[in-house]
């Protein structure tokens, strides 16, 4: 029973990140959905969320007026989720540049903000971006562009890390294998979720906007209640710099996994496969069972030792279990991040699967966390 256990668990993280794409690449043969993109120039109302940013809000707004999209077919919100310093001054230096300034005077979170430009949005696409994110000077014409295909609902960006150093860094590895899932999921029918930091949507799939759940995750859900899909588009890029702080970066994943749960666990009717079909077998592997890994993990190390007991070769890979997780925990101690990929890895895996351990904890303490708090990088 201890080997079924260990290797069970094993196979069910396997799964969760080789498995599922391994089918949907098997899917892909047999059923491809293309996305047939025109260059379409529809009105578009570009949202930008923003708390305290005054430090940052110059550079991104800078980045807006940039964009080449005709000016006459383009509305711009900042949405001022309740800022206390200079972000709102700063957002109406740009008044005369095609900026507008939508100030909340008190703060209940980003979905909350966004929502509230959206009641103002006159665009027939709702584009949505972070502070912190820039887009290139033609990334609107480009994003908007998959809406020429009648059944796309949302559009995600793809994530690009900058990292400070110039080099590949943990969190940049993990982002490629999530853009290339999402690649695998628009290939054969839609994603599951959008890049919070760039994303686009029909002014249709945005009018039952919730003001308390995720938005990068729910468009995706009034989308396929609307029969509509979610793609991703590999040429719109959002381009944002890696966390430079551990902790910091930690705290971002488990607020980002607990909203995430709060959206999955209000809309279980999306495990149904006799009404959403494929879209039920995606919304059960890309987020419950991801969600489950760091409780595999716990069971395959606690099989593993008692396995070691009484084999060399369950010992030997103990000890390749123990200098993983020693690689990331020496890589958590320090007050940089490691140098080297090696090194990086690790630490990102057990960030990402700890985090998920705190969100679960406190989902089931009863906390359902709307507030939002920008990531400094």
């Amino acid at each position: 029973m201890t080997q079924v256990l260990f290797w069970g668990s094993v196979l069910l993280i396997a799964h969760a990140y080789f498995g599922y794409p391994l089918t949907l690449m098997l899917l892909g043969r047999f059923r491809a959905r293309r996305i047939e993109k025109r260059d379409i120039l529809p009105s578009l109302t570009l949202i930008i969320a923003a708390c305290n940013e005054e430090q940052r809000i110059r550079e991104k707004l800078e980045n807006t007026v940039a964009l080449d999209y005709p000016r006459d077919r383009l509305q711009v919100i900042v949405a001022s989720d309740g800022s206390t310093d200079a972000t709102n001054a700063i957002v109406e230096e740009f008044s005369g540049r095609g900026i507008e300034l939508l100030p909340l005077l008190e703060r209940k979170g980003k979905e909350n903000a966004q929502r509230a430009a959206v009641g103002r949005a006159r665009g027939e696409v709702i584009v949505f971006s972070d502070v912190a994110t820039r887009i290139e000077p033609n990334g609107l014409r480009k994003i908007v562009s998959s809406f020429g295909d009648r059944t796309v609902g949302c559009v995600s960006s793809v994530d690009r890390v900058i990292g400070r150093d110039g080099r590949p860094c943990g969190e940049g590895f993990y982002v490629r294998y999530e853009m290339w899932l999402r690649e695998l999921e628009s290939g054969v029918y839609s994603l599951v979720g959008l890049s919070g930091s760039f994303f686009a949507a029909r002014a249709e799939v945005c009018r039952d906007f919730s003001p308390d759940m995720q938005s990068d995750f729910r468009t995706v859900l009034n989308s396929m209640r609307l029969g509509l899909r979610a793609v991703s588009d590999p040429d719109s890029i959002g381009y944002y710099q890696d966390v430079s702080d551990n902790r910091k970066e930690f705290d971002r994943k488990v607020r980002t996994v607990l909203r995430g749960q709060t959206v999955f666990f209000r809309h279980l009717e999306f495990l149904n496969p006799l009404r959403y079909g494929l879209f039920s077998y995606q919304y059960l592997c890309h987020k419950l069972m991801r969600w489950l890994v760091p409780l595999f993990l716990l069971s395959a190390l606690a099989a593993n030792v008692m396995l070691a007991l009484d084999s060399a070769w369950y010992f030997a890979i103990l000890c390749a279990h123990l200098a993983f997780y020693g690689i990331a925990l020496w890589g958590w101690s320090r007050k940089a991040q490691p140098d080297h990929v090696l090194m990086k890895i690790p630490l990102y895996f057990l960030t990402v699967n700890a985090a998920i351990l705190v969100a679960w904890w406190r989902y089931f303490r009863g906390n359902r966390m709307v507030m939002w708090a920008p990531t400094q990088r």
